[in-house]
């Protein structure tokens, strides 16, 4: 681009700043209404809940501020870039995707949309655009030389556990009967279904809750309990109540950033409700490789019925010493013997639990939960380096703002 092309783009950073939600609220809503085949990838309780939008407003926010060097932007964009590959997103849907914006560009802001600024948005949306072709490109180039799948590829249910009151376990092997290619702990897969009386495909992402082995892949689901106004229980319920062994799914190849990193610090796992998912796979994976490494992990639930894997905890503890559990919930209901806290997670008794603040810190839970942890741990001064997190959903923003 040239120099008057990100002049013009900076100088859309304000505009951006108070209108960039309406905006992506106007482009989702243009987009899904011209092109309904693309409600088949889009998730429309994200839509509903606005979190799609708002998190698309973000990113166009920090595109403008960044578009003399999008470099910068390179790790969110591979987060993204991974969910896209996840949902099968192709190279040929992005001009439609620049199209519906410029719309809601010209939509939104009116006169102020001179065609100067729609040319240069329309400049930046192509080389933008190409940036997330060429590494959705390159992810998927990587999954078929390890032995994965394009797009989506059937499974069979081969097992179903009750965890808890409201989480399944689903163990998922390949039609195919072809060895799996190992996936890295923490990362997800999406699992694509249609339910009877839907027209369109449903997709949701699910962490992968077992360590990685060639036979089978394994999805512990929440049953969420929806609304009429946010019906986020769409596909969990749907899975809870009619799927069985020998049933099949449609499973995407793992993918996903949060994964261990290369370290010997002692590890300290921070997780609430099904945020556990993830963190058993990456627990499961040291104590396998590294039996030595110290691990902490702190977790809370509501209360005992809502806590699952309580049989897998017990035999991690039994059979790696080495890992401390520090189990907290919200209610009192004596039914577990190992809690050791009835209340919140807290600052005061993150302190106390450990041992030194010189670790890796991996944390998965809601929105809330993840911001109080992120900043509790921005407070220590750990190093941003050190402090790992997944959000279920689309990604936001753990800061508190001044």
């Amino acid at each position: 681009m040239d120099t008057k092309t990100i002049e013009i783009i900076k100088s859309t950073v304000p505009v951006l700043e108070s209108k960039g939600e309406e905006i992506t609220i106007a482009f989702y809503k243009h987009m899904l209404g011209t092109n309904p085949e693309l409600k088949n990838v889009f998730n429309q309780t994200n839509q509903k809940r606005l979190t799609q939008p708002r998190a698309l407003a973000q990113m166009v926010l920090q595109a403008a501020k960044h578009i003399d060097h999008l470099e910068a932007l390179l790790p969110s964009v591979k987060l993204v870039a991974e969910k896209h590959r996840s949902l099968g997103i192709k190279p040929e849907q992005y001009p439609i995707v620049g199209e519906n914006l410029l719309w809601a560009i010209k939509h939104v802001l009116k006169d102020a949309a001179t065609d100067e600024i729609i040319q240069a948005w329309a400049e930046a949306y192509g080389q933008i655009a190409d940036v997330f072709i060429s590494i959705e490109n390159g992810l998927r180039d990587e999954v078929m030389e390890k032995g994965g799948w394009e797009d989506f590829a059937p499974f069979k249910v081969s097992d179903i556990k009750q965890e808890s009151s409201i989480i399944k376990s689903f163990y998922l092997k390949p039609e195919s009967g072809q060895p799996l290619p190992l996936h890295q702990p923490g990362q997800y897969i999406s699992v694509r279904v249609r339910i009877p009386g839907s027209e369109y495909f449903q997709i949701r992402q699910y962490s992968l809750s077992d360590v990685p082995n060639e036979d089978y892949l394994r999805i512990s689901v929440k049953r969420e309990e929806g609304g009429d106004q946010y019906p986020e229980g769409l596909v969990s319920n749907y899975l809870h109540d009619q799927i069985k062994p020998g049933d099949t799914l449609e499973v995407s190849a793992p993918a996903g950033e949060f994964t261990l990193q290369s370290s010997e610090r002692p590890i300290v796992f921070i997780s609430a409700g099904i945020g556990q998912t993830p963190l058993m796979s990456m627990t499961k994976k040291v104590i396998k490789e590294n039996p030595k490494r110290h691990i902490t992990w702190i977790h809370s639930a509501k209360d005992a019925d809502k806590l699952a894997f309580k049989e897998e905890l017990t035999k991690l503890k039994e059979k790696a010493p080495q890992l401390k559990i520090h189990i907290a919930l919200s209610q009192d209901t004596n039914k577990y013997e190992d809690i050791k806290r009835y209340g919140r997670i807290d600052s005061e008794w993150l302190e106390k639990l450990i041992e030194s603040k010189d670790a890796d810190f991996y944390f998965c839970g809601p929105t809330t939960f993840m911001s109080q942890i992120y900043n509790i741990l921005i407070g220590w001064n750990v190093p941003e380096s050190q402090i790992n997190y997944e959000f279920f959903g689309p990604k936001g923003d753990l800061a508190i703002k001044d």
